[in-house]
């Protein structure tokens, strides 16, 4: 009886604090949960101290215990960030920060000649102030967490990326297209087996700024583009260069004079991938085109962004909403954007980030049989060893933790398929 008094003690509160509770007790469940995953993984990360067997004949101990250790790190980091980013954010929403910051763009502006019926630009100062409170105080908050999830997953991708590689990469990167030879053959060859309609392949300097390897393609229609990093190519790679010009190490030929020990060390020190390796990577990149990933995204994000507007439109005009978090006069447009899109849809986010982040691992899954169906399964399965590596990418991951995170299937898993693949 005590605990089913209590329940209905809760619902004579008024809706709005009812509301307020619910998005505060919502925060921490999903606070918790992450937290006690980030735990299990961390515990992988402590106990998983040597090489599987899977990966002994490429990784070497150094490089698994440096992967190890950088993991710990960013586990331990994200942790006290993720507390301190909670605990703030409790904060503000319980002593009325956005009430607060709303009234002090509000100041800003009648002081520079603006009234109250110049919401606009009252909204703009607000998302400044907001912006540099964010800033100086590391807490992250987004009015559109929706369509954060829909890039995480890849949606509207195809768009975005032409935008992004045709007029603002190249004031970052610089793009050279591939110089004329067998690889740039042979991709030529399968794009062709499979009708891709490509039209252009390019190399990016991406060393310049990290050692992450990566390869995509963007255009739309007909025109068709194929982007690799130079860390990808392991004949490109700076690192490789690097290498080969350590101070006294002498130029010989390869495998010259070297014992096996010698030789397992310079080839787990070489960056990127061999041609063939390079060829299993894009054969499982034109695999999400083939498959029609990309449309399958495009439509998903298309039905996701008319239902949240559609939603909006009918939650928008609730007083109570608004009441919720302190705005008992007002119901000024960007504040109901920031409640209703922030708070009141973070559970429908989270089902959502789940559901997407299956439907991903299952096409990536696909798009890897494809490169299977193409011949390469021999040569990705080498590929996506390389890359994990270059990328400091733990192998090990606890099966709960990937399962809610991960996008991409734990490396250990698509190892497993293309094994079987090869086997078949």
């Amino acid at each position: 009886m005590g605990m089913w008094a209590s329940v209905d003690a809760l619902w004579d509160f008024p809706v709005e604090k009812r509301i307020f509770g619910a998005v505060l007790l919502f925060s921490w469940t999903v606070y918790l949960w992450e937290t006690f995953l980030a735990q299990r993984q961390r515990r992988i990360y402590k106990t998983t101290t040597r090489v599987p067997p899977e990966l002994e004949q490429i990784m070497d101990s150094d490089t698994f215990e440096k992967s190890r250790l950088y993991q710990l790190d960013k586990s331990t980091f994200s942790f006290w960030s993720g507390l301190y980013s909670e605990v703030e954010g409790t904060f503000i929403l319980l002593f009325g920060g956005i009430p607060y910051l709303w009234r002090l763009s509000g100041r800003f502006c009648s002081s520079a000649g603006f009234g109250p019926e110049y919401e606009i630009i009252q909204s703009l100062v607000f998302l400044l102030l907001a912006t540099l409170f964010s800033a100086l105080t590391g807490l992250p908050w987004s009015l559109y967490n929706t369509f954060v999830i829909e890039e995480k997953h890849g949606f509207n991708h195809q768009v975005l990326v032409t935008i992004y590689a045709d007029y603002i990469a190249p004031l970052f990167d610089k793009f050279t297209p591939l110089p004329e030879g067998k690889l740039k053959q042979e991709i030529e060859v399968m794009a062709k087996s499979i009708d891709f309609p490509l039209t252009k392949v390019y190399v990016v300097e991406g060393s310049k700024r990290s050692s992450h390897s990566n390869a995509y393609f963007y255009g739309f229609f007909k025109n068709k583009r194929i982007v690799l990093f130079d860390t990808l190519l392991e004949e490109y790679s700076v690192l490789n260069k690097d290498n080969q010009e350590e101070p006294g190490v002498e130029p010989r030929n390869e495998g010259e004079g070297d014992s096996e020990e010698v030789k397992a060390k310079m080839k787990n020190k070489k960056q990127g991938c061999k041609n063939e390796e390079v060829l299993a990577v894009l054969g499982h990149e034109l695999g999400h085109w083939k498959l029609g990933h990309t449309v399958k995204n495009i439509i998903i994000s298309q039905m996701n962004s008319f239902l949240c507007f559609f939603l909006f439109a009918v939650l928008i005009g609730r007083r109570e909403l608004f009441a919720a978090f302190g705005f008992y006069d007002s119901q000024p447009t960007l504040i109901g954007l920031l409640i209703i899109f922030q708070f009141i849809f973070s559970p429908y986010n989270e089902v959502l980030s789940f559901c997407l982040t299956v439907l991903s691992r299952r096409f990536e899954f696909q798009a890897d049989a494809f490169a299977k169906r193409l011949g390469k399964a021999k040569d990705l399965y080498s590929a996506l060893i390389k890359l994990n590596k270059d990328n400091l990418g733990f192998p090990v991951s606890d099966w709960l933790f990937s399962m809610w995170h991960y996008s991409h299937p734990p490396l250990l898993e698509r190892l497993q398929a293309l094994k079987n693949a090869k086997q078949d």
